[in-house]
C-alpha cells in the first residue's frame, strides 16, 4: 500500500550560514484547504494500514475495559467543602460532587456539581480546575473546548447550584480568589490570537487581572514587560490573620529560576507589588504564609531543594528545611505542619516536619506515584492519593498532627489489581554516567528470555518520570509485553543538576541514556531489537523523534506522539518560545547548531531504513502544534528506503492531551499499543502476526 505523496515546495533558507530546505512548510497552516485535505489523506491511510493489524480489535476491548470504567478520585477540600471527581464508567468526562460532609462524599451521596460530559454532544469539552471562594459560596471553574490552552473561567453558586452570568476567557486563564470573595486575580495574555480554530500564533505577554464579580471592568494590577517572562498567582493568607498576601512568581519561559514579587492584600483591595527576590538566581516556590513570615521552597545553593522561611518586611531568610540526599517534589501546609515530598531513587517518600523544622517522621505510605497532596492552613487534614503501574488511585487521609493514616475507600467492586514484577536496573550511557529504569513484567512472566518491550522516556522541563499508572501500561503488562520506564537526565528525579545535565547543550545525552537503556536491554537478554518499541509524547515524542533518527536499527516500531521535532522552528509557535530553557534559541548561532545536530526533522536520511512509525497528533493542538508531527511525517514518509509504513494518527477535536473524552483515550490508547504489539510481535489472542 502506497502512503499519500505529500507535495514538496522548493522552499530553501540560509541560516547561521546552512542551507536548510522547508519543503513542508504549508503544512503549518492548519486551516488552509491544501493543509486540510492532507489531514484527511493521512487519516484514510491510517485507517488503511490498520485494517491490516489484526492486533487492533484486541486492544481495542482491553483499553475499553480498562479506561472505560467505574473510578473515584482523591477527594479535595476547599473553605469546607471537599470535592471528588466520579465516573461511573459511562462518562466521557469525569464529573465532580461536593459536599461539607467527608463520609458523603466518600459514601457516594454528594450530590453531583458539576457534570462536563453534559457541556458537549461529542463529550470534548473539559473541565480544569475548580476553586471553591474563601466564604464557601461560590466555586470558580475553567472549561476548556476539545483540548485548547484556552479555558473559560465560569462562578457557580454552591448553593443554588445556579450559574452566574460572569465569565472571562483567555490562554491558560486560572481564578484565584480574593479574601473577601468578591471576585478573583486572573492572568490574561492579550496578543495571543483567539480561542477559535487551531491556533499558531506566539503568546502575548502575561497581564494580571483583578475580576470582580459586581461586574465592573477588570483592573490591571500588574504587567510582565516580556512576552517570554511567564507568571502565576497566588494569594495566601495564615489562620486568624485579616490581611492576605499576593504573591507573583516569575519565570522565563520554562527556565527553572525564578522571581517572587509580594503585596498585602486587604479585602478586595490589593497593594503594590514589590520584589522579594529578585535576578532569577534559583527556583523558588511559594509555599504559604506564617505570621509575618513566607515558606519558600528553593534550590538556592541547594540542587536537592530546601524550605526557608522569608521575612515577608524584610526579604530576609533563614533555612527551616534543609536540604537533605534527594530532591522536595512539593509540600503541603496544613495547619502547624508540612507535609514534604520527596523522590528517592524516582519513588515518592512524605515526611511530617513542624513549623520549627523539626523531621516528626516518615508517612508510611507508598506508591509509583503521588498523585493528589493537599492540606488546608484551617485543619489537620492532609488528602493523599497515590498510583502504581498496577493500581490507578489509592486515597488516603493523614492527621499531620499526630500522624495517623486513614485509607479512604475507593470503587465498590472494582477488580484485583494487575500484579506485576518491577526490577530497578542500570545502563551506562556514552559518558559513563548511570541511567536507572524501572523494568516491568506481569508477575507470572519472568526476565529469562527475550520478550516484546516497550521503552518509554521524557527527559526534560525537571519533569520527574515514575513508575505511575496509565492506561497504557495496564494494558501493554496484561497483554505480555515488557515494560520499561527510564529516568533520564533532563528530569528533576535526581535534583537540578541532573536536570541541567540534560538540556541545552547537553540536550544530546538524554538521546545518549535513552539509547543506553535499548542497548542495554538487549544485551542482558530483555529483548532484541526487533521486538523493541519506543514510545513517548510531547517532548518524549521529540526523545523518540531523535532516537529514531539517529539509530533506526534499535527499534522494530518507534511512536512519537504529539512530539516537538522541528527544532528551528518550535520557539515561532504558540507557546514554543518559553522552551529555549532546554532546547536553546535557534536564533542564536551556537544553540542553532546544537539543535540541528538532533532535530528529527532535519536528521532524517533520505533511503535508510527506519522502523514502523507511528506520528499520533490532534488536529487541535495549540501547545506543540501539529505542524511539527506533519511535517516530520511527509518527511520519513518520503526517505523510507525499507518497507515498514510510515503512518499518521490525527484526532480530530482535540489538542495536547488533558480533556480527552474517556473513549477517545481509550482507542488511542488501543492504537498505541496495537502498533508496537504488531511490529514488535507481542501475540495477543484472535491475531495473527505474519
Amino acid at each position: 500500500m502506497p502512503h499519500p505523496q505529500t507535495v514538496a515546495h522548493d522552499l530553501v533558507e540560509t541560516l547561521h550560514g546552512h542551507r536548510i530546505a522547508d519543503p513542508y512548510r504549508w503544512l503549518e497552516d492548519p486551516d488552509s484547504t491544501a493543509t486540510q485535505q492532507w489531514v484527511e489523506a493521512q487519516r484514510d491511510w491510517c485507517e488503511e494500514v490498520f485494517a491490516g493489524i489484526p492486533e487492533r480489535a484486541h486492544f481495542s476491548d482491553l483499553m475499553r475495559s480498562i479506561v472505560v470504567r467505574e473510578r473515584r478520585g482523591t477527594p479535595d477540600r476547599q473553605s469546607g467543602w471537599y470535592l471528588r471527581s466520579t465516573n461511573d464508567g459511562g462518562q466521557p468526562q469525569d464529573s465532580v460532587v461536593a459536599s461539607r460532609d467527608l463520609d458523603e462524599v466518600l459514601g457516594g451521596a454528594a450530590p453531583v456539581l458539576l457534570d462536563p460530559s453534559t457541556w458537549s454532544e461529542d463529550g470534548t469539552t473539559s473541565l480544569g480546575t475548580v476553586s471553591v471562594s474563601p466564604n464557601g459560596q461560590l466555586a470558580a471553574y475553567t472549561v476548556s473546548v476539545a483540548g485548547s490552552d484556552w479555558t473559560s473561567i465560569r462562578v457557580l453558586d454552591l448553593h443554588t447550584c445556579t450559574l452566574r452570568d460572569d465569565e472571562v476567557t483567555g490562554k491558560f486563564a486560572r481564578p484565584d480568589w480574593l479574601p473577601d470573595s468578591s471576585g478573583y486575580l486572573w492572568f490574561d495574555h492579550p496578543g495571543s490570537g483567539d480561542a477559535t480554530g487551531t491556533e499558531t500564533k506566539a503568546m502575548g505577554e502575561a497581564v494580571l487581572k483583578r475580576h470582580l464579580l459586581d461586574g465592573s471592568d477588570d483592573l490591571e494590577l500588574w504587567r510582565a514587560g516580556d512576552p517570554d517572562l511567564h507568571a502565576w498567582s497566588q494569594v495566601l493568607r495564615a489562620p486568624g490573620q485579616r490581611h492576605a498576601w499576593l504573591t507573583v512568581t516569575t519565570m522565563l519561559g520554562t527556565e527553572r529560576l525564578s522571581d517572587i514579587l509580594v503585596a498585602p492584600v486587604d479585602g478586595a483591595g490589593v497593594g503594590e507589588l514589590r520584589a522579594l527576590f529578585g535576578n532569577r538566581s534559583a527556583w523558588r516556590q511559594p509555599i504559604g504564609v506564617d505570621g509575618d513570615d513566607l515558606l519558600v521552597l528553593t534550590s538556592d545553593s541547594s540542587p536537592m531543594g530546601r524550605i526557608d522561611r522569608v521575612d515577608l518586611s524584610t526579604g530576609r531568610s533563614r533555612t527551616l528545611v534543609p536540604e537533605g540526599e534527594w530532591p522536595i517534589e512539593e509540600v503541603a501546609f496544613s495547619r502547624a505542619h508540612l507535609v514534604v515530598h520527596t523522590l528517592e531513587d524516582a519513588q515518592p517518600v512524605l515526611r511530617r516536619h513542624d513549623l520549627t523544622g523539626a523531621d516528626l517522621g516518615r508517612v508510611p505510605l507508598s506508591g509509583g506515584q503521588l498523585m493528589a497532596l493537599s492540606a488546608e492552613r484551617d485543619s489537620d487534614e492532609v488528602l493523599l492519593g497515590f498510583s502504581s503501574v498496577n493500581s490507578p488511585r489509592t486515597s488516603h487521609l493523614l492527621d499531620a498532627a499526630s500522624g495517623r493514616v486513614t485509607d479512604l475507600p475507593g470503587v465498590a467492586g472494582s477488580s484485583e489489581p494487575l500484579q506485576v514484577r518491577t526490577e530497578r536496573r542500570r545502563a551506562t550511557s556514552t559518558d559513563g554516567t548511570e541511567v536507572p529504569y524501572f523494568l516491568i513484567s506481569r508477575a507470572d512472566l519472568g526476565f529469562d528470555q527475550t520478550r516484546p518491550t516497550l521503552q518509554y522516556g521524557y527527559g526534560g522541563f525537571h519533569i520527574p518520570i515514575l513508575a505511575d499508572h496509565r492506561p497504557g501500561w495496564e494494558g501493554w503488562l496484561r497483554a505480555g509485553g515488557v515494560l520499561v520506564i527510564c529516568n533520564l537526565r533532563g528530569g528533576s528525579e535526581y535534583g537540578t543538576a541532573w536536570y541541567d545535565a540534560g538540556r541545552k547543550q547537553h540536550k544530546q545525552r538524554v538521546f545518549d541514556d535513552f539509547i543506553a537503556v535499548a542497548e542495554h536491554l538487549i544485551s542482558t537478554g530483555v529483548t532484541t531489537a526487533g521486538q523493541l518499541a519506543n514510545y513517548g509524547r510531547s517532548n518524549g515524542g521529540l526523545l523518540v523523534g531523535a532516537t529514531l533518527t539517529q539509530r533506526p536499527d534499535l527499534w522494530a516500531a518507534s511512536i512519537p506522539q504529539v512530539g516537538v521535532l522541528d527544532l528551528l522552528r518550535f520557539h515561532t509557535f504558540t507557546v514554543g518560545k518559553g522552551w529555549t530553557s532546554d532546547y536553546g534559541n535557534p536564533d542564536l548561532p551556537d544553540d542553532f547548531e546544537v539543535a540541528l545536530s538532533y532535530s528529527p526533522l532535519h536528521n532524517v536520511r533520505p533511503g535508510a531504513q527506519y522502523p514502523a512509525t507511528l506520528v499520533v497528533t490532534g488536529d487541535h493542538d495549540d501547545r506543540v502544534v501539529p505542524a511539527h508531527s506533519h511535517k516530520f511525517t511527509a518527511t520519513l514518509q518520503a526517505a523510507q528506503g525499507g518497507h515498514a509504513p510510515i503512518v499518521s494518527r490525527i484526532e480530530t477535536a482535540t489538542g495536547h492531551g488533558p480533556g480527552k473524552p474517556l473513549g477517545m483515550v481509550a482507542d488511542e490508547w488501543a492504537d498505541v499499543l496495537a502498533w508496537a504489539a504488531h511490529f514488535t510481535g507481542l501475540s495477543v489472542p484472535g491475531a495473527h502476526v505474519d
